[in-house]
Order: structure tokens, then sequence, then C-alpha cells
């Protein structure tokens, strides 16, 4: 295999880049808008309780991308393996597919997925990859992220936690090279939330640098304050802090970024673990970091470079590709 494509498919966005085998190199690049939910709620109801028709629907809004990269490198992808992980495999996307039980091993060799051959409708051989549940939760993608992030070889020994920051952030523990929980944590979508659509709107204005003046203080003082205490109650420190001027709205708003951060992280205990890992792109990754700092749990720290957790996916997805298809 010289190439193959790659296609994380999430709820609100879609990624397909051609990949050079060997090293995992992206080649080409197509990003669009057009997420699972949308892509669904454009089905009619008879392609949506028609599998064959649903598959070939979400295939095609595939084939019309490639197409795309075919024209711009002026080559023929045809035959050119296709791997897709995220949404795509859950009860809105081109085939549900069941969750793989816990624990499964970080080399991607008992994930679940299905292939489907080349056939006259789609010029592709593909694997379709589900996700992972536990008892009590849920995840599909950060499995592929996962594995592809992970070294095999420097493994560290014992329990590490891995954190992916986000919309829903995970943390997922590995154990001796497997995973064996994981849990949710609606982060991203709270801050979504409170910072447009609650009464705390009128205490807060965006702003993206944390390196602002006042900026990393505030976030600070946000996730310091998050720690062993009722969020639903220091939620509301959000509108005092501005109607106390202690605050501008500005300052306010990475308050309360820095709140919901450290309300995520206040269970962390740092002796459970022998390693804590960040992957994620650079603007999470360097709260995520201040934020361990400031909580004192950035002793046994390591945070990977943005660059590194961008691509994390791809090589996932090569992984698990490769394991699947040896037992063809």
């Amino acid at each position: 295999m010289v190439h193959f494509l790659s296609c994380d498919w999430g709820t609100s966005s879609f990624r397909l880049r051609l990949i050079g085998a060997e090293n995992a190199e992206t080649i080409a690049f197509r990003k669009a808008d057009r997420g699972i939910a949308a892509t669904f709620n454009s089905l009619d109801d008879r392609k949506k309780k028609d599998p064959e028709q649903r598959l070939l629907f979400y295939l095609h809004i595939i084939q019309e991308h490639i197409s795309e990269i075919e024209q711009d490198q002026k080559i023929s992808l045809k035959g050119v393996p296709l791997v897709i992980s995220g949404m795509a495999s859950s009860s809105i996307g081109m085939a549900e597919l069941p969750y793989r039980n816990l624990p499964f091993n970080i080399d991607g060799s008992d994930i679940e997925a299905a292939y489907y051959e080349v056939s006259a409708s789609f010029a592709h051989p593909v694997l379709l990859i589900s996700g992972v549940k536990s008892e009590v939760d849920v995840m599909r993608g950060e499995e592929t992220q996962l594995i592809g992030t992970i070294r095999d070889s420097t493994a560290a020994e014992g329990q590490e936690l891995y954190i992916f920051p986000g919309t829903h952030s995970k943390h997922i523990v590995v154990k001796d090279k497997r995973v064996t929980d994981f849990k949710t944590y609606m982060t991203g979508e709270f801050f979504e939330l409170l910072s447009k659509q609650s009464i705390l709107k009128g205490g807060v204005e965006r702003d993206d640098d944390l390196q602002a003046p006042k900026a990393l203080q505030s976030f600070t003082a946000g996730v310091l304050d998050a720690k062993g205490a009722n969020l639903l109650q220091m939620a509301f420190r959000v509108r005092t802090n501005t109607l106390f001027e202690k605050f501008s709205k500005r300052e306010n708003y990475h308050y309360l970024s820095g709140l919901l951060i450290g309300a995520e992280l206040d269970e962390i205990t740092p002796s459970d673990y022998t390693q804590v890992s960040v992957c994620s792109d650079s603007v999470l990754t360097l709260k995520y970091e201040t934020a361990l700092k400031a909580l004192g749990l950035k002793e046994n720290v390591h945070v990977f470079p943005p660059e590194w957790a961008d691509e994390a996916v791809v090589r996932g997805q090569l992984k698990i590709y490769k394991q699947f298809t040896s037992k063809l």
C-alpha cells in the first residue's frame, strides 16, 4: 500500500486527507463544515431506513472530495483504501456499528470495524472504524486518536492518563498498554452554553488570547476557584465578578474558561498515574498545561506538540487498518 485516504468525520466537521502510507505524511487535504449531523438531517426518510442507500449517500459525498484531490494532484486514486473514523459509524452515520467493549489494546489490534470491498458504486475498499463503550460512557473517534498518539515502544509502565480536550473532553486510562477506563467531560459544550445562552453571557466578552494582559491571571483564578468547589455555585461568580468590577468582560471570559477546565481536572489524583499526557491543538494545550501547573499536577505531565496531536488520527487509522487487513 503506497497511499490511503484518511477520513475523520465528526458531528460538525469533515476532514479528508491523502496520506503516504510509509511515513503517514499528508499529501493533500480537504475540510468541510458538513458534519455527520447535517449530513444525516439532509437524508430523506426512505434513505435513512435503507442501510444500502444510506451508505451510498455518505460515500457519494466522500467521492466528491476524492475527485477534487484527484484533479488537484493530477492522479487517479482508484482502488486506494479509505479509512473512516469518528461519528460515521454512529446511529446518524453511514452505518451504525456496535461499540467495542473495554478493555482494548493500544496497538489497534482489537478495535471493532467493518470492511467493505470495492464495488461498482465505489472504487475504494473501505474500513469503517467503530467506537468504544464502558458501562456508563461512550466514545467514537478518540480511540483512534489515542492509538495514533501512543508509540507502542515508549508507552510507560503502570497506569497512565491521556487527556483529549475539546467540546466533550475525554480522559482515557491506559494500564499495561490496554485502555481500561475513560470519562467524558462536557467542558467545551458547557462553556458554549454558559457564555452565550445563560445569564452569564452579559458578563463575558470573547478573547482568544490567553497571553493578553491579565488574561492568564484571571484564567488561573478560575482554575483555583474550581478546586473542591460546587460548580453550580461557583459559576455565579462570573456574574458577580462584573458586578463588583473584579474583572473586565474579557478577563471574565478567561475566568469562566478556567473555572470549567479546573472543574474537569479537579478529580485527578497524581498518585494514581505514572504520567498524565495532554494531546490537543495549541490553544487548548496552553490552557490545560497552565491549569495542571496551577493545580500542582505539572511534575508528571507530558504535553504532546500540537502538530503530533493534529496527525494522531491519521496514524491511528493506519495502525488499525494494518492490523485489520492482516487478518483478512
